[in-house]
């Protein structure tokens, strides 16, 4: 009697829960995908902000050493021009991280006066201008960054300037990519089942 009545709990439990799941709760396809490449771009900006400041730092510790203690001795013409880039690429990636973490200078009045969908409808609208104006920004820069490879310029000895330079365009569609994943979400907090993490 106990094993038929387990055989049919069993039966009612498998019927009960949908496929795919994760604890009961129905796994939506593209927010696990945004989920995975939020992952993926957040360990790659971190690790480009930790070399590039590590690098950064210790160029220049390590200039103030030859200067003040080993009176020149190590020629070091190249450390001015590559704290120089680094400093634009810190810029760059720094940017990326600022947006991918809603850290970016907004300003949000309207959002602390209204409440409920509308600042939900009022953020869409306003990321939906800031993604168009990033990807132009993006584009324009892509194209001087093209026309840079034909000149032929170089910096720190035999590096091409286009590609330092190429890290311009690839930051502002990036950060353009952030606000259209943000609407993406805001969306589905709107209209998908079930309510969506807040995004602020």
């Amino acid at each position: 009697r106990w094993t038929s009545i387990s055989r049919g709990l069993g039966d009612v439990y498998k019927r009960q829960v949908p496929g795919p799941t994760n604890c009961g709760v129905r796994v939506n396809p593209l927010k696990s995908l945004l989920d995975r490449l939020e992952r993926a771009g957040r360990f790659a900006e971190n690790t480009a902000l930790v070399v590039l400041i590590g690098t950064m730092i210790a160029v220049s510790v390590f200039q103030i050493i030859n200067r003040q203690l080993l009176g020149g001795s190590f020629s070091m013409s190249w450390a001015d021009e590559i704290v120089k880039l680094i400093v634009l690429w810190l810029a760059m990636v720094g940017s990326i991280a600022a947006c991918r973490d809603n850290k970016h200078i907004r300003i949000d009045l309207i959002t602390h006066i209204l409440s409920g969908a509308i600042v939900s409808w009022i953020k869409i609208v306003v990321d939906m201008f800031a993604a168009a104006v990033c990807a132009m920004i993006g584009w324009q820069a892509y194209r001087l960054v093209r026309e840079e490879a034909g000149w032929g310029d170089m910096v720190l000895g035999d590096i091409p300037l286009w590609l330092v330079h190429a890290i311009v365009p690839i930051a502002f569609l990036l950060i353009s990519y952030q606000f259209l994943v943000r609407i993406v979400k805001l969306l589905h907090g709107l209209f998908g089942p079930g309510q969506a993490k807040a995004v602020s």
